[in-house]
């Protein structure tokens, strides 16, 4: 399913306190912040109808294996194929073990598979004016976050609809009090952004336009990817640092040598 928004269709799922953060406004006074939201909206204003975001995502079947979770995939009328998704747990003492495999039921389950993107177009049409590059490529991240938000939001109340009575304030949307999570690949559950060769085997990216580098990094930049859980009692977590076994058994997971995976994951190491 792939989803394209007008830039007017997202302003109320901005979420500008990440976007104060990265000027570094913050901690400045409500009204210096007030004044470059005002500024920004009227960027977004001349943008809107030129630029678009989108969303691509997929509803699969699923269910866990160990730290494994293996879906069903493939098109309609075609032959299923089975894609293995391994997942890395907790491993440090103090921590409660935890593992987003959990959250799958070990016979039958869903997840949710997404990605989502800007126009290429807002991260190559500015360079002559440093400042206005600055300023969009910002908003592009708050603009490809946003979708996710509105996509999952969707997803949520219809396309997977198990939360067809769900009523949230935009602030509540943005401190995430809604049923499920939406791990982010990058974030702190799920480190290792080679993780996306996986997703785009299953989602196919280049159909909003996103491509992988070798590192597993996105292009555009202000992309976002990763999963769509429902489980009632699914939160979040972070990884932290993982033993020489969990790496070694990660890698035999992922079919890739340990000095690859190693590198993918130096920062939990």
């Amino acid at each position: 399913m792939i989803i394209n928004y007008d830039i007017h269709q997202l302003l109320a799922y901005i979420n500008w306190d990440y976007f104060f953060y990265a000027w570094g406004m913050h901690n400045k006074p409500e009204a210096e912040r007030k004044k470059l939201q005002k500024e920004a909206t009227c960027v977004l204003d001349g943008l809107d109808g030129r630029y678009r975001a989108h969303a691509l995502f997929l509803l699969l079947d699923a269910y866990s294996e160990g730290d494994d979770v293996v879906v069903e995939c493939g098109a309609k009328g075609e032959e299923l194929k089975t894609v293995r998704l391994p997942f890395l747990r907790q491993q440090q003492p103090g921590s409660e073990c935890m593992c987003l495999a959990d959250f799958i039921h070990p016979e039958k389950d869903r997840i949710g598979v997404f990605a989502t993107s800007v126009d290429m177009g807002l991260e190559k049409d500015f360079d002559q004016d440093a400042y206005q590059k600055m300023m969009v490529q910002l908003l592009a991240d708050r603009l490809a976050e946003a979708a996710a938000e509105c996509m999952h939001e969707a997803v949520r109340k219809t396309y997977w609809g198990y939360a067809p009575d769900e009523q949230l304030t935009m602030q509540q949307l943005h401190v995430e009090q809604f049923q499920g999570i939406r791990p982010a690949v990058g974030y702190p559950s799920l480190p290792d952004t080679s993780f996306n060769f996986l997703l785009n085997e299953i989602l196919d990216f280049h159909q909003i336009g996103i491509r992988l580098t070798e590192s597993g990094a996105m292009k555009p930049h202000a992309s976002v990817s990763g999963l769509m859980i429902a489980h009632p009692q699914a939160r979040y977590f972070s990884l932290g640092t993982i033993g020489e076994d969990q790496l070694q058994d990660y890698a035999r997971r992922r079919g890739l040598p340990v000095e690859v995976m190693r590198k993918f994951l130096s920062a939990n190491l």
